[in-house]
């Protein structure tokens, strides 16, 4: 009989943990979450994460052999120690190391794009639309844009666990300087904050991004539909590149920005205008599992 999988999604504001039945059925036994509370610093959140597993034993009855984890950067293959996070108080440090010694438990770690895209090739609309895909690329775009790839339903990290990171790759110069020291991001481009800056330089107001879609939708304002048409184009052409290099099968938008309807008409439209091909055909999908997708991916890596 499989043993159930265990996961946690390791966020910036919180920690969620999740007990799922088995790989081939992905229902939860248990699902909980604690605060992070990054601003207490490194070793408080390899606390939280403890509290967080003894509570979801507690709710069980149940004890892991390991322990997928889903975090907010990647550990560095050769160094064994933290990189790009968000959540600041974790770079440089082993997290690894420290949860196993912590927890007594194995522990897999991967990126929350990564642990996206393994969930939606696994449970969600890569399994329902293109059962049969075998190379998947992950997109989230929100406050930042991110990348994840699968192959072959197993994650592909890279030589430096930076596969998939296109949200860094150069797009276009308007972008601005980027928080990782380029100029001209994907992220400083396409993200949600992106977009909304946009719209502020054009019309000098401020307005949430779900704001600016609505204003698009009803056409009552040039400069919402300036602001989406630039999106859609230059996500057209960042993910032109995704496919040149990858050619994926199927390629799945999530994120708060994934959820604008006209990257899927408009910008497929921009992706058919820069991809060295005639035509399009990589389907770009909508993802299914919703917020469960990073904690349901965490578990996967340790489905063995």
């Amino acid at each position: 009989m499989k043993q159930p999988i265990w996961g946690i999604d390791l966020g910036g504001t919180k920690i969620e943990g999740v007990i799922l039945e088995s790989i081939a059925n992905p229902t939860p036994i248990v699902r909980t979450r604690v605060d992070t509370e990054a601003s207490k610093g490194y070793e408080h959140v390899i606390g939280q994460i403890a509290k967080l597993v003894a509570e979801m034993a507690g709710q069980s009855g149940l004890k892991p052999s390991s322990i997928g984890i889903g975090t907010p950067g990647v550990l560095d293959p050769t160094l064994r120690v933290m990189k790009n996070c968000n959540t600041v108080v974790l770079n440089g440090k082993p997290l690894q190391k420290d949860l196993e010694e912590t927890l007594k438990l194995k522990i897999e770690l991967a990126n929350d794009a990564n642990c996206f895209a393994l969930a939606e090739t696994h449970w969600g609309i890569v399994s329902k639309s293109a059962p049969k895909a075998r190379l998947v690329f992950g997109i989230i775009m929100g406050t930042g844009v991110g990348g994840g790839i699968v192959m072959d339903g197993k994650i592909w990290n890279g030589r430096h666990g930076i596969g998939g990171e296109w949200g860094h790759n150069f797009l276009d110069e308007s972008g601005g300087p980027c928080y990782c020291g380029k100029t001209g991001c994907v992220e400083t481009v396409i993200s949600g904050p992106a977009t909304e800056r946009y719209y502020k330089n054009l019309t000098g107001q401020a307005l949430k991004l779900k704001e600016i879609v609505a204003h698009y939708k009803d056409g009552s304002d040039p400069a919402a539909i300036k602001t989406i048409a630039r999106l859609c184009h230059f996500f057209g052409k960042g993910v032109s590149v995704i496919t040149n290099l990858l050619d994926p099968d199927v390629i799945v938008v999530g994120g708060g920005v994934g959820n604008i309807d006209a990257l899927y008409s408009q910008g497929l439209e921009a992706l058919g205008q820069f991809i060295f091909n005639n035509g399009v055909e990589v389907p770009l999908l909508k993802p299914s599992l919703g917020d469960s997708a990073g904690v349901f991916g965490a578990a996967a890596l340790v489905a063995g």
